[in-house]
């Protein structure tokens, strides 16, 4: 499975409690549109670190790097290559 649709999957199954009615594109602000709140994305860290055997540092939660399913699959990249 591409690492973007990991990530949709981990967000409508856990986030948004697999609700039917709410589609997420790649660009789509996590923010902008209500998708995850802060709660959300400490859940969505953690799961990242897990799946992606990586670690967060608190410096690296920014909008950047965690906006949206294309902006954090960029940054779990560049982690995983580092």
């Amino acid at each position: 499975m591409e690492m973007k649709d990991q990530i949709r999957t981990y967000i409508m199954e856990n986030i948004l409690l697999g609700s039917a009615d709410q589609s997420i594109a790649d660009d789509d602000s996590f923010l902008e549109k209500g998708i995850i709140d802060s709660t959300g994305i400490l859940e969505l860290v953690a799961f990242v670190e897990d799946e992606f055997e990586i670690e967060v540092g608190d410096e690296e939660l920014i909008p950047d790097n965690f906006d949206s399913i294309e902006k954090l699959a960029a940054y779990t990249q560049r982690k995983i290559g580092n």
